[in-house]
């Protein structure tokens, strides 16, 4: 991450954001984020397992971790941030997490309109060129009124 007054405020921001209950509950740490990019780390844990006689981690885990860094990834490419949800978001999985292993998830933000970003991840153990999984995702923004709503006359 880039020693910059933003970026020094965008790791303490994003710091903060893996204590939620939710992502405590999950384990996530923060690895970097800077401007439009974002990568978690998910520790392997035995609770995460979808199928205990594999031990391979639930999908439903991996699509929260992915939604989580692409959120991230557009809240690290605006200036100022503002309120968004996830709009879209598709997943391809292309093999199953190595059970032990922890799952490492990038996310780029490559494009942000006036309405919508628009995103793409990976979820890698430790090589990007090997993913588990790669996605796309659209966020909506809400950007704050620039005018007030202009008042309806009654006409009677």
């Amino acid at each position: 991450m880039t020693e910059t007054p933003r970026g020094n405020a965008l790791h303490s921001g994003f710091s903060r954001a893996v204590k939620i209950p939710h992502a405590k509950a999950l384990g996530l740490e923060l690895i970097d984020v800077s401007r439009g990019e974002a990568t978690l780390l998910l520790p392997y844990n035995k609770k995460l397992v979808g199928d205990p006689d594999t031990g391979i981690l639930h999908g439903g885990v991996i699509t929260t971790v992915m939604d989580n860094a692409m959120g991230l990834s557009v809240f690290s490419a605006m200036d100022p941030a503002m309120p968004m949800a996830t709009l879209d978001l598709r997943l391809d999985y292309l093999k199953p997490a190595v059970p032990g292993l922890d799952v490492k998830v990038y996310a780029h933000c490559y494009k942000v309109t006036r309405h919508v970003a628009f995103v793409r991840g990976l979820a890698y153990h430790d090589d990007k060129s090997d993913p588990i999984a790669n996605g796309a995702a659209t966020f909506m923004l809400k950007r704050p009124a620039t005018m007030a709503e202009p008042a309806t006359a009654n006409a009677e």
